[in-house]
């Protein structure tokens, strides 16, 4: 059993559950409820009696939030919101679940061409994913569509050691992070990303519906785990179907 396995990702508990509770709760409220007209939230004793929490927790809720670009707090000013920021989807420095944008914009998210195989890893993914030479890798590779919309075709490696060699019944049209979640007890905690507008394999091409005059978008992230540990190398190309945002904070 590897030390990912054995080193299984802590629930949060207490503040940290409720903290997590009371961002989700402002953001609601700043997009469409009490504080959806204003442009500087309560202060934050007000904040801690209208949500029945503590001022620590409401702090520390602040300051998830102002790491996420959503708002400023301002000395002598107060607590700003970015209402531009507010009403932002699909934002590419935050965690995307395929299903979830898809069904944000109104559509049914399935999917098809399903391929699940075993490679030998090459030198690359070796390095990239701090494996043995030679080491055994298992490949997802399946197509996305919104209705009967191609929108995107994303390939995901992982060391097939993960999986302690027990693939059946592993639904592996879910998202990669459920899998592993669920399956290997690994949460991914960060990825380190890169972008390019790339052709597209003519295979990949042919799947997507894709015109002679249209590129597509890469995405290519190596997923860490909770130990700072490479568990996935994805690679996501998407139709111009999305319109993606990033928040990029400067101080």
């Amino acid at each position: 059993m590897s030390l990912e396995q054995q080193t299984k990702a802590p629930a949060m508990l207490g503040g940290a559950l409720i903290s997590a509770r009371v961002v989700d709760r402002l953001l609601e409220e700043m997009a469409h409820g009490a504080y959806a007209g204003l442009d500087r939230l309560p202060p934050e004793l007000e904040l801690a009696a209208r949500l029945g929490v503590s001022r620590t927790v409401v702090r520390d809720a602040l300051s998830e939030l102002e790491r996420g670009g959503y708002l400023e707090r301002v000395r002598g000013i107060g607590t700003v919101v970015n209402r531009d920021v507010v009403h932002l989807a699909h934002r590419m420095d935050q965690k995307m679940e395929f299903h979830k944008m898809i069904e944000a914009m109104g559509h049914i998210p399935h999917t098809d061409h399903l391929l699940v195989t075993r490679q030998t890893a090459d030198e690359d993914l070796t390095r990239a994913l701090g494996l043995q030479p030679g080491e055994t890798v298992l490949v997802v590779g399946k197509r996305m569509l919104a209705d009967d919309i191609p929108v995107l075709f994303c390939t995901d490696v992982m060391p097939l050691s993960l999986f302690g060699g027990r693939l059946d019944g592993i639904d592996f049209s879910r998202p990669v992070f459920d899998v592993l979640q669920d399956h290997c007890d690994i949460q991914t905690t960060s990825t380190v990303a890169r972008l390019h507008a790339v052709p597209g394999e003519t295979a990949v091409r042919r799947l997507l519906g894709l015109g002679p005059d249209k590129a597509l978008l890469e995405l290519e992230e190596t997923c860490y785990s909770r130990l700072c540990r490479p568990v996935v190398r994805s690679r996501t190309l998407y139709t111009d179907f999305f319109d993606f945002a990033l928040v990029r904070k400067l101080v």
